[in-house]
């Protein structure tokens, strides 16, 4: 086996593991070479690494050299941050330094002929993933000249050309190390043809100009560069792209629009608005996108969730806004809004025919009380609270107008009932509204890590609206089912929100507001008491007392938790996708890695896919002894958590590693998909480390095991009452001279 000089563990220490684990068996090729075999120091510097390597091969200037991981997945540059990840077993590869490498390409860009000039442009594209390249090609000022030849708008570069210009060109900023602020409008222009058609600039064009305008809108602090980029890009320009059969194209097309509204100013978000809620733009989302595909990737539903929560919020300023009573205007427009709920209502009523003023007013008062206002003489001062505020108001107004028949069929229910077994409508709507936003959390700011939505809401332009008629309907069948009082009423409010919750299951979410109101029937009164019935019986079974069986359940429990740590181990086997996160703890965009426990529970092997795909076993490359684990490290003590506040901290854990040096601390670190998948992670990972698994999963798997085993064990013993404590023991006898006679 070829080494090279210097780089072998010295004999004398291998059987310190200390030593041991710095020293990596690893291979190192390069073209026109043979390849080396050689036991990589860890505790060595890579540039006396690298220098043995080039005086094995007899290789001049070994500034010009570097080494690379090899893997077509991960050809990266090994720095002296990154090199903890070599492993045993890995192919390395020596190839030309990340300065050198920039300037080649440069070199082409700048003086070469044209197929020189795509040449380098199609590996500029390749390389420029590598932060390592990426900071050394923006240090010798490549970056500006890409810039310059998409701003040139050369006709030969459209194509693929261009293409591999604008891939290159938002790979460099991703790594952060230049501003946005450094485009000009015409760079802005420019990309902004390429989306409107105004370039023939080709079909592998569309996406990543559609990232860079995103990424503009979003981190540029120029306001005048915002306003002017309006000239070049509308809405209109982007919404059919989001009919496209590329998934990542519509993906960064939502994301595109998404951005412009959120920078938008206020009155620019009333006009977004209404055209994000136009049944053009609806149809387009739902054809192209829900409809389109059997599941929603991760990344498009953080999209759709971002849509759909900058659409929630537009309520915000009703729900925040009560009435102010000295301000005429607003007054009279409640007024207006009232009395026509109370026309619709009701329309028959002899009113009109009243000619003295205080009769009118004594049946209008009649009337709002009908309707459930708690003050009849000033009923604006009902919506002075807030929230709901006014949003309640506006809720009911839609209920009357749209779905003019159910509004009428819930006051007139009310009315037919004694004074103290009728729902005040307006009332209740009130306190709906509340229950309402606080469901639908408007209001909330958005998460990173966040991809639940709603899907019914994306078919109608008016969703809040929308589903209050729903629900307004569901607490005054509810009251009746209840047969309610109006001392019931926070009772009833408290059962409606239950129905609510439940038909809105995130495992069983209905996609169609006809959906919910299925799943809202079938959880009426006597069925949810049903429920709540049977739930009680099994808290009642898991809670019991009695001494015996107390006893019994300690006896089985060990048994219990090493069939629940094997299930754990199982699932880990099987694997797992995660979002890549980077060395620092920052998640790498559109970037997974997929994880797998070894079946001897020895190792974690991993290794890089796209957000669909699942790797067996043989095409993870690397891996993570069970032995380098230190410690595992959930919530907010994880570093992404740390680095972001906008990450959801109950789906976040980091492996931590052994590291050979104290300053130099290793950490692998994970987001997962659901609740689920965290716990049982975290659960498999704890016992792995002989720690107890703590999580909620575990909790409710051992209570539904243990109660299961209980039950077989005491099926004899069906019908007897067992005592909550053992009987007494009797007292020793005065003596033990016992007689008995034989047949």
């Amino acid at each position: 086996m070829a080494q090279t000089p210097g780089s072998r563990a010295s004999s004398g220490s291998t059987g310190s593991r200390g030593h041991a684990e710095n020293i990596k068996k690893v291979a190192v090729t390069m073209p026109r070479q043979q390849a080396l075999f050689m036991e990589l120091d860890q505790n060595r510097p890579l540039a006396a690494i690298v220098q043995d390597i080039c005086d094995k091969w007899t290789l001049q200037n070994v500034e010009d050299y570097a080494l690379q991981f090899s893997e077509p997945s991960r050809q990266i540059y090994i720095t002296e941050h990154s090199r903890t990840e070599i492993q045993n077993g890995n192919v390395l590869q020596l190839t030309d330094s990340p300065s050198r490498a920039a300037q080649t390409i440069i070199d082409k860009l700048a003086e070469g002929n044209r197929e020189d000039k795509i040449e380098a442009l199609k590996n500029l594209s390749m390389k420029c993933s590598d932060a390592t390249f990426s900071h050394e090609f923006i240090k010798k000022k490549g970056l500006k000249l890409i810039i310059d030849y998409v701003i040139a708008g050369n006709k030969s570069f459209n194509g693929d050309p261009l293409m591999f210009l604008l891939r290159s060109f938002v790979a460099l900023m991703e790594h952060n190390v230049v501003s946005w602020d450094i485009l000009e409008p015409e760079f802005i222009k420019q990309v902004a043809t390429c989306i409107s058609g105004a370039r023939a600039a080709g079909d592998g064009c569309i996406q990543p100009s559609l990232e860079i305008l995103e990424s503009v809108i979003l981190h540029s602090t120029d306001i005048a560069k915002m306003e002017s980029m309006e000239q070049f890009i509308t809405p209109d320009k982007i919404v059919p792209y989001m009919q496209s059969s590329n998934a990542d194209v519509q993906q960064s097309a939502l994301a595109l629009l998404n951005a412009m509204f959120i920078k938008s100013s206020p009155e620019k978000k009333q006009k977004l608005a209404v055209f994000f809620q136009s049944k053009t733009f609806r149809s387009g989302l739902s054809a192209g996108i829900l409809e389109k595909f059997n599941s929603i990737g991760p990344e498009m539903g953080h999209q759709l969730y971002i849509y759909q929560r900058l659409m929630l919020n537009m309520y915000e300023g009703r729900m925040n806004t009560g009435v102010n009573v000295n301000d005429a205007a607003q007054v009279a427009s409640v007024n207006k809004s009232i009395e026509d709920l109370r026309k619709v209502a009701f329309d028959f009523s002899d009113i009109a025919e009243v000619t003295s003023g205080q009769a009118r007013k004594s049946a209008i008062s009649k009337d709002l009380k009908k309707l459930g206002f708690a003050n009849q003489t000033e009923p604006v001062q009902d919506f002075e609270a807030a929230p709901p505020g006014l949003l309640a108001l506006d809720n009911m107004t839609y209920f009357a107008q749209v779905h003019k028949e159910s509004y009428i069929k819930v006051v007139l229910e009310n009315c037919g009932r004694a004074n103290e077994q009728d729902c005040p409508f307006v009332q209740a709507s009130i306190k709906l509204t509340k229950i309402l936003c606080d469901l639908l959390k408007i209001g909330e700011s958005l998460y990173d890590d966040e991809h639940f939505y709603y899907p019914m809401f994306f078919y109608v332009d008016k969703p809040v609206e929308e589903f209050f008629s729903y629900c307004i309907q569901t607490l005054n069948r509810t009251w009746k089912e209840m047969r309610a009082s109006k001392e019931d009423f926070s009772k009833v409010l408290s059962v409606v929100n239950e129905q609510i919750t439940r038909a809105l299951d995130k495992n069983q979410m209905p996609k169609s507001f006809d959906q919910f109101k299925s799943k809202v029937a079938n959880l009426a009164y006597p069925e949810l008491k049903k429920i709540w019935e049977a739930e009680r019986q099994k808290k009642d079974e898991s809670k019991a007392q009695a001494k015996p069986i107390l006893e019994l359940r300690e006896i089985i429990k060990p048994e219990i938790t090493e069939l629940i740590r094997k299930h754990r181990l199982t699932y880990l086997e099987g694997g797992s996708r995660f979002p890549k996160f980077d060395n620092r703890g920052n998640r790498i965009k559109n970037r997974y890695q997929f994880w797998r426990l070894s079946p001897n529970h020895k190792a974690f092997h991993y290794g890089d896919c796209n957000e669909k795909e699942e790797l067996s076993l043989e095409q993870l490359q690397n891996k993570v002894s069970v032995m380098e684990i230190k410690e595992l490290v959930v919530g907010k003590n994880c570093l992404p958590v740390k680095n972001t506040k906008r990450m959801q901290p109950e789906l976040a854990f980091s492996i931590v590693l052994e590291s050979s040096r104290a300053d130099d601390e290793v950490a692998h670190h994970f987001l997962a998909n659901n609740d689920q998948e965290y716990m049982i992670w975290t659960d498999g990972i704890n016992a792995l480390l002989n720690c107890k698994m703590t999580s909620q999963k575990t909790r409710q798997d051992m209570d539904v095991l243990l109660n299961m085993e209980v039950k077989l064990r005491l099926l004899e013993t069906e019908g007897i009452t067992i005592p909550k404590e053992p009987p007494p023991i009797p007292p020793m006898p005065a003596n033990f001279n016992f007689a008995y006679t034989t047949a």
